[in-house]
């Protein structure tokens, strides 16, 4: 049995098609495919169902397939390891992260390289389902989410900060001398929300919903960044995390103002709670526990948040 065979069968599984899983290995599709079928031979039992396309596992084979896949994180952990014994981790640090948690990853990841300079960094976003599947599949390292979430019982769980929600507004005149909002005042403003399907959108309904109004939603959008950009130019309002105005620090004109009553979300990093567990893993979470991000983000709403200039 070869490693690569384990390789070609995980990616198998995960492009469900043998002519893309072939490119990706750099392999032809009828060596992948032999290279399929001399597993079963080996292992003594069928793990691909038969037919003119991939049609998925055998009950047999999904088993198996779990097998390659905790083979292979093993494998890689074995790798960074060593590395680790000559004082240099390497390989690729993989992070699932939740739409809004995306503008701040780079506090982490940026941390990262500067202590593991020959670590490379994959960064998708995620719900929070496709974050928890891919770490249960070793498709990811790591994954930043909300924490209020029982289905995250099993999983080793690290808080990093605790995000307040707050009126966007295009600038001072928008909202005159408000120091903080109502849920129900905010109702009334023309907004632009993040869509009904992301989890950050849920929880500002059910805000909404608890001061017994429903949000005038002039626009919707999945980008955060577009969100930004239609509180800016199109005259609109939006609900963000406090930790969300890391993008506009550079903007003087932007206002943001506390919501009362206070909304406030834990956000954590998630990784699989196997012992050992891989260098990689074990360096991300030291990492994130150096960084205090509470701090920096509560800065904002205080008005004590300096921003780094070109002379610092």
């Amino acid at each position: 049995m070869f490693v690569r065979q384990l390789d070609y069968l995980v990616t198998l599984a995960r492009e469900k098609h043998f002519a893309r899983a072939a490119e990706i290995c750099c392999v032809s599709q009828p060596a992948l495919s032999a290279a399929v079928r001399n597993l079963e031979t080996e292992l003594g039992v069928a793990i691909v169902q038969r037919g003119q396309r991939f049609q998925g596992f055998t009950p047999e084979g999904e088993r198996i397939l779990d097998w390659a896949r905790q083979t292979l994180a093993a494998l890689e952990g074995l790798k960074q390891e060593a590395s680790m014994s000559l004082a240099k981790l390497s390989g690729t640090l993989r992070m699932g992260a939740i739409p809004t948690t995306m503008p701040i990853v780079s506090l982490l990841t940026g941390a990262c390289r500067k202590q593991h300079a020959d670590l490379r960094q994959l960064v998708l976003s995620l719900s929070t389902e496709e974050i928890m599947r891919k770490l249960d599949d070793f498709e990811l390292d790591v994954g930043l989410t909300y924490l209020e979430d029982q289905r995250l019982d099993g999983f080793h769980v690290q808080p990093l900060y605790r995000e307040r929600y707050m009126l966007l507004a295009r600038d001072q005149s928008a909202i005159g001398d408000r120091t903080e909002i109502s849920w129900k005042d905010a109702a009334e403003l023309p907004m632009c929300l993040l869509t009904s399907h992301m989890q950050n959108r849920r929880i500002v309904d059910a805000a909404f919903r608890r001061a017994d109004v429903q949000a005038n939603v002039a626009a919707e959008t999945d980008s955060t960044f577009a969100l930004y950009s239609h509180v800016r130019h199109a005259g609109l309002f939006s609900v963000v995390p406090h930790s969300l105005l890391c993008l506009f620090e550079l903007r003087d004109d932007m206002v943001a103002i506390p919501l009362v009553p206070e909304l406030s979300r834990t956000i954590g990093m998630i990784s699989l709670a196997h012992n050992p567990c891989s260098p990689i893993v074990t360096a991300a979470r030291t990492i994130a526990a150096q960084i205090d991000l509470q701090a920096r983000f509560d800065a904002y709403i205080t008005g004590s948040y300096q921003p780094i200039t070109s002379n610092d």
